[in-house]
């Protein structure tokens, strides 16, 4: 048997040391591609909105909602918060609505406007549903030095009806309605007129109007299928309601703080149930404006435990 020549012994050495190269290469290779990974979400095959189809097969529509429904899907925080929210505002908002004959899916316009908080928007809108001054005045809203009822969750949400029962009057159609409440009747009118459609999804628009829309199904999909992109809530992660009772004012409160007091609360929480009212005093000037203020059913410590149960 002959012996191996140096050069061979070399193209041995470098084989086998390519071998082990290799072999670590394999080994490696799925911790480095093992971080985490993201994946987009399938748009679903059919969506509506207040029994009005969308038109998905139309690619710029499919696109439109996919950009919102990626974002709004892995803005985990707003979600989850979202989802706790809704699940105590839900069923005295679908009250409201039905009662004013308002399809349920609107219930994604006030959340799309403000995640159903009362907030306060840079140009000036409040509440849930992000009324102007002028517009809350035209729907028949108070606003003065002692009251603002544009946090008023009742009255503002059938403001808010009236408004989008009038634009469908208008527009004939409930999507083309929703439409409006963000670039206004006229706007949305004038759009329409001069582009020579019918329909808000063939519109051309400016960036927030053309979002506004696809935001407000994106959340509707993300809501009614909440496991489906990733989010497993349990009763006890939901914002509770707190009971409470009606109580009829017909007369000037000087002192709200007091008024409170009396009542077996204090005056944050006399707030929080009637985030309406603005400052301590309540007046009644005639017999129209009788106000009803909302007080907990059951009295309980109201500077330790009551605080921990209202958000």
């Amino acid at each position: 048997m002959t012996q191996p020549t140096p050069y061979l012994k070399y193209l041995f050495f470098l084989a086998c040391l390519l071998g082990v190269v290799n072999l670590c290469s394999q080994q490696v290779t799925p911790a480095l591609t093992g971080v985490n990974s993201y994946r987009p979400f399938p748009l679903p095959k059919t969506m509506s909105f207040a029994g009005e189809p969308v038109p998905l097969e139309v690619t710029d529509v499919a696109e439109r909602l996919d950009r919102e429904l990626q974002s709004n899907a892995y803005f985990h925080s707003n979600v989850l918060l979202a989802l706790k929210r809704l699940q105590r505002s839900l069923p005295e908002l679908e009250r409201v609505l039905e009662a004013n004959g308002l399809p349920a899916d609107f219930k994604y316009v006030a959340l799309a406007e403000s995640l159903l908080g009362n907030v306060i928007s840079p140009k000036g809108a409040v509440g849930v549903w992000q009324f102007m001054p002028s517009t809350a005045r035209e729907l028949k809203l108070t606003i003065n030095d002692e009251v603002d009822e544009r946090y008023h969750f009742e009255k503002s949400t059938i403001a808010a009806c009236n408004y989008f029962k009038k634009a469908r009057q208008r527009f004939g159609s409930w999507t083309n309605a929703a439409a409006s409440y963000n670039r206004g009747m006229g706007g949305l009118q004038a759009a329409l007129k001069a582009q020579k459609v019918t329909s808000y999804y063939d519109l051309y628009l400016n960036e927030e109007t053309s979002r506004y829309m696809f935001r407000i199904l994106a959340l509707k999909e993300i809501m009614e299928n909440p496991k489906r992109y990733g989010f497993d809530l349990l009763q006890a992660d939901v914002y509770s309601s707190v009971p409470t009772r009606p109580v009829t004012i017909n007369a000037t409160i000087e002192d709200l703080p007091q008024f409170a007091l009396n009542q077996g609360i204090n005056y944050r929480i006399l707030r929080l149930h009637n985030p309406w009212l603005k400052g301590y005093k309540l007046t009644v000037a005639d017999t129209t404006a009788i106000y009803s203020l909302q007080l907990p059913q059951t009295i309980v410590n109201p500077t330790r435990d009551y605080r921990s149960s209202r958000f």
